[in-house]
Formats: structure tokens, C-alpha cells, sequence
């Protein structure tokens, strides 16, 4: 289950068969997504588990899941911008149903992130399940 945008990313990456090129388009889409505001870059809002610092802020809109989100990595913020377009606008109750590392898997991300970004993606995955599994209760 993803969305449209998501497979819109996921078109993307079919088409741009170097690694190269699909790690360009991760920070492209990192330096496209809006900045979080600095006094919105709280311990609360930080995910632990992360090599580098990422904040995410979780905002529910009538039933449906978004959040903001940043790092002070480049290609981080790519990272959380693919999984902006994967949760965006999800429904809060099934937001825990989206298997995110098999859609990321999709785009060839497993096996070309380190072992430090990939704990770092399961990280803010478990935090955006958690926060959507607590609104949806």
C-alpha cells in the first residue's frame, strides 16, 4: 500500500538505473522538502537511534497521518522525504499496516545504505508507527 507520491518516487528510481543518480535524486528530494522551523528542533521531537539528528513532528489532520520533518544530513533529509511520501495522508489506523522497509526495498535502498542509515530508517519508522498507533487509540 503506498501512496501516489510515493510511487512517484518509485517511478523515478526505475528509471535511473545508476545508484549514482538515484543517490542525487534522494538529496534532490531532501533539498526540495521544507525546512523544520529551529525552535521546532526539540529533544521531544528527536529521533534517537539516528547517526545523524533528525526531528519529526507528527501532525494528524482529520484522521490523516503527515508530519514535518529535518536532519542535518542531506541525504537524511532525502530519507525523510521518501517517507513523507509514503505516510502522507495515510489514514492514522492504518498507518502501522504500511510496510515501509518492503516499499523502500522497492527503491533499492537496503542494500545501499549503511548499517548506521538503515537503523536510522527503522528508527523514525517505529516513531511514526508509534505516534499514528497512539492517535489512532
Amino acid at each position: 500500500m503506498a501512496t501516489p507520491a510515493f510511487e512517484d518516487i518509485a517511478e523515478t528510481f526505475d528509471f535511473l538505473e545508476d545508484w549514482e543518480d538515484r543517490y542525487r535524486h534522494v538529496i534532490e528530494l531532501g533539498k526540495a522538502m521544507p525546512s523544520l522551523p529551529d525552535d521546532l528542533k526539540v529533544p521531544a521531537l528527536k529521533v534517537n537511534g539516528c547517526a545523524s539528528q533528525v526531528w519529526l513532528r507528527p501532525v494528524i489532520t482529520d484522521g490523516a497521518f503527515d508530519f514535518q520533518g529535518d536532519s542535518d544530513a542531506m541525504i537524511v533529509r532525502g530519507l525523510i522525504a521518501i517517507l513523507h511520501a509514503l505516510y502522507s495522508g495515510v489514514p492514522v489506523d492504518q498507518v502501522t499496516r504500511v510496510d515501509a522497509l518492503a516499499e523502500l526495498g522497492r527503491l533499492g535502498l537496503n542494500e545501499h545504505l549503511s548499517a548506521q542509515r538503515s537503523n536510522g530508517v527503522r528508527a523514525m519508522v517505529e516513531r511514526i508507527r508509534s505516534v499514528a498507533a497512539e492517535a489512532a487509540a
